[in-house]
Formats: structure tokens, sequence, C-alpha cells
């Protein structure tokens, strides 16, 4: 089979193809034929080096991928060849490859609304968006909702989310992305490059895609009690926010995603049900990977980038 690995940590040039054998599902596993996989942010910090997710190379990147089950370890029953599933890699297993070796406990059923390339784009944000408003922030009907980064790959998940929740929806984005983030249900939106979000008021929940001061000038946005939940993982120091948010009565929440099963499956339920869909801005073939790392640190991507085998 074929897969991307990298020799060395860098930049998007580090990503190659190579050919290597197929991977054999030890007891607990399957063995998945990837139609799809998402390229994610933290794909690219662990190609880099920013995070050691992944120990030293070689190793293989994906996080999050679309495809059928060819082959189950011993003890795994949960599924059986030919089953469609989406789901998760974990290290050293990592997903832009033809196939991937992953525990049956990472995988769902895939969505019936969705193919290959929608749902490939959907574990990692979607469980994202999804754990961070429904478990964390606790979104109920008539809440006012602030969803930085609304255009981006968890963000315009998290708009949806939200709005599936009955809340009343504000994202911030560029101009010339509003369109797109208010068809996806958006009430309200920001230009954040030209104007000061801290106008809002009365919000319930925050979800936080961006970090750094973000996350502190939020804090004057929320009702007491109101939440902050930042989803961006490591890189800043948060210790501020938390301290400001401790002392005003709101709430700070460091969001870490703990995805499982039965979180996956309920994503998929929303999804058939109520219409939630990622918006893939590219699909590219898995060869490709370095453009697609080179698209994504462009910070003009708007939704999720696919690579297909």
């Amino acid at each position: 089979m074929r897969k991307i690995s990298q020799r060395t940590l860098g930049g998007p040039g580090v990503l190659e193809v190579v050919d290597a054998d197929r991977p054999a599902p030890g007891p607990g596993e399957v063995l998945v034929r990837v139609r799809a996989v998402g390229v994610n942010p933290a794909d690219r910090k662990v190609r880099s080096g920013y995070v050691r997710l992944f120990g030293d190379p070689p190793f293989t990147l994906g996080h999050e991928f679309s495809g059928e089950v060819t082959e189950t370890g011993a003890g795994a029953t949960a599924f059986r060849p030919g089953d469609v599933v989406y789901g998760w890699a974990t290290p050293p297993h990592g997903a832009y490859a033809d196939y991937v070796v992953v525990p049956e406990t990472a995988l769902a059923a895939k969505p019936a609304s969705l193919d290959h390339v929608h749902a490939a784009a959907l574990p990692i944000a979607g469980l994202t968006a999804w754990q961070a408003l429904v478990k964390v922030g606790e979104v109920r009907p008539g809440q006012r909702v602030l969803v930085h980064g609304a255009a981006g790959g968890v963000g315009h998940l998290a708009v949806q989310v939200a709005k599936a929740r009955g809340a009343y929806v504000i994202g911030t984005a560029r101009s010339a992305k509003h369109g797109f983030v208010r068809d996806l249900g958006a009430d309200e939106l920001i230009d954040h490059t030209v104007e000061d979000f801290t106008r809002v008021r009365d919000v319930d929940v925050v979800l936080d895609t961006v970090s750094g001061d973000v996350g502190l000038k939020s804090l004057v946005t929320l009702k007491p009690g109101g939440v902050v939940v930042d989803v961006v993982g490591i890189g800043f120091d948060r210790t501020a926010v938390r301290e400001r948010a401790a002392a005003t009565g709101r709430r700070f929440v460091e969001f870490n995603l703990a995805p499982t099963p039965e979180d996956l499956a309920a994503l998929a339920a929303v999804v058939d049900s109520d219409g939630l869909r990622p918006s893939v801005e590219s699909t590219l073939p898995l060869t490709d990977a370095a453009k697609a790392h080179e698209l994504g640190e462009s910070g003009q991507v708007r939704g999720k980038l696919v690579l297909v085998p």
C-alpha cells in the first residue's frame, strides 16, 4: 500500500509518498481501507514538531477518516468486513494511507447521509464542536452562543451544532466569509478585523477556536455564570483568562477532545436527523498531502481539506 511518511520534522516538504506493507490488525483492532482522510491543524503541528504526539519520525499523519472494514483482529466483534465506518486514528498509526489499523472503539457507522469525503471531514472537528457545546457548554434553546473563527474547520460545525440546539448564534469571521457562515445559520456576524467583537453582550457560551487574548477579551461578552470554552489545545498560557474568569463570576474551560464511539455515533445521528454538514473546501489526492498542508497554513481555507487515496 501507499502511505505518506516523513523522515524529519519540518515544513510541508518533509511529507513524502512511500510504499509499505499492509498492516495486520491486532487484538481488538480492525483494518480499514481508507476512502478519505481529513486534514487538520493538529496534523501540521505534529509534522512540524510543535506537538510531539507521534514521537520521533518516521511516522504517518492523519487523525480522522472514512472507509470500509476489510479485516478484524482477535476479539474485535463490533464490525465485520464490508461495514462502512468513520472514526479517528491514534499513534503510531496515521490515516494518510491506503489502509489504517485502529481499535474498534475508535469507529462508528458512517452517517448514512454523507459520502466518504464529507464523513472524513467530521470526526475530529465535529466531535470537538459537539462535545464543547453540548457536553461542556450545555447549550439550550434560547441561549446566545458566540463562535470565534466561525468559518473554520471547527467553527463552521459549531455554528450548525449551536443552531440545532436552538441557540442564537453570533460568529466572528472576515467579511468575505460572512455569506458562507450566514448560510450555515448564523444569526449575527462580526468582521473581527475591523470591528471589536466585545460590543456583544449577554452571551451564555463562547467557543474559542483562536485562543491567545481572544478568550480573555471574550469574558466581557458573557453573562454571569457564562463560559468560554477554548478548543485550541497546547501552545498558549491561559493563566490570565482563567484567573479573570474566576474573579468575575464567569467560567473558563480549556477543552481537550476525548473521542468515544458513543459520541461518534451520536454525532452521526445529528448529521442524519438535523442535516449537520461539514463544508469541504478542497479534495486532493493523497499524494498531494504536502500541498494540502500548504493550503491549510495559508489561513484562507473555509471549512475542511480532505485527501482521497
